[in-house]
Parts: structure tokens; C-alpha cells; sequence
């Protein structure tokens, strides 16, 4: 908090992305994500799920293998936060809040509109090769990556209600 009593951009945006998260139909990883400009204004949000307009019941969202894994059809968080803007290129230069981090994937699609940094909450795969490669893509790429640091957003959320 600050002497206004008010949460920080961070807090506010990591908040917006943690709020999307909970549109997620997956039972048990559930992203989301928020993309901002340099006035602080809000681009674009999203969250995982599966591609619109399929009928999600013919599709698995088990962690199986072949065929019956989510991984072949789940679009990530940021990847649909990107998609979901109606001009890629307003974002290039934005920053994008993310629940978890971006996989490689994902690292690709922000290089690829612009994004400068990355601000992530958790990163339960840290240490896997998509995860170091996207550390090495956004080097390469100049573009900043930080973890969240703020207010618990459960507590700071039911403090302010």
C-alpha cells in the first residue's frame, strides 16, 4: 500500500489477471492473464481454455496421453490475451501479468507482438526445457521478465470489500 491506501499498478493488474484466471474451465491449472500499455491502460485479457466455438465435451481436459491430453488443445492465458486484442500491434512495447509462466509457446507469441516485459506470479515448472528456453528467448529478445512481488491478492481483496 501507499499513502493513498490504494493497491499498486502491479497489485491492480496481477489482480485482473488472477480474477480471469477463475474463468478457466481447466480443474487444475488455471491462468490468466492481463496485458497493459504504458498509460496503464488495459489491452487485453484472457485466460486458458479451449479454442471458442468447439464443443469442449468432445475434448479431454486430462493431463493423458495421445489423443486424450488437454496439451493438444488448451490455448494458454497470454496466447488468448494476444489474440483477443483487435490490432496486434497495439502491443508492442505493453506488459503483460501473468499468473504462471509463459511457456515457450507463449515466450514466441509475446516476442513476436512486441511485449517488453513480463511480470509472472508462479513459475511450477522452472527448471523444465520449454521454461528455460523461454528464459532464453526473452534475453535474446531484450525483454525484461520479473516475478510478482506484492500483497497477498486474496487478503488485500477481502480487506477491501
Amino acid at each position: 500500500m501507499n499513502k493513498f491506501n490504494n493497491i499498486s499498478w502491479d497489485e491492480y493488474f496481477m489482480g485482473i489477471a488472477s480474477l480471469s484466471a477463475l474463468r478457466s474451465k481447466d480443474p487444475n491449472t488455471k491462468v490468466g492473464a492481463c496485458i497493459v500499455d504504458d498509460d496503464n491502460k488495459v489491452v487485453s485479457i484472457g485466460y486458458n481454455g479451449m479454442p471458442k466455438g468447439l464443443d469442449e465435451s468432445q475434448l479431454s481436459w486430462n493431463k493423458g496421453e495421445g489423443l486424450d491430453s488437454k496439451y493438444l488443445y488448451v490455448c494458454h492465458a497470454e496466447f488468448n490475451a494476444i489474440l483477443n486484442t483487435r490490432n496486434g500491434s497495439a502491443l508492442k512495447g505493453c506488459r503483460l501479468y501473468v499468473t504462471l509462466f509463459p511457456c515457450n509457446e507463449c515466450a514466441k507469441a509475446c516476442i513476436q507482438v512486441g511485449i517488453k516485459e513480463v511480470i509472472y506470479m508462479e513459475n511450477k515448472y522452472d527448471g523444465t526445457i520449454p521454461i528455460q528456453s523461454s528464459k532464453k528467448m526473452f534475453e535474446l529478445a531484450g525483454i525484461k521478465v520479473r516475478k510478482f512481488v506484492g500483497s497477498q491478492l486474496k487478503e488485500l481483496v477481502n480487506e477491501k470489500l
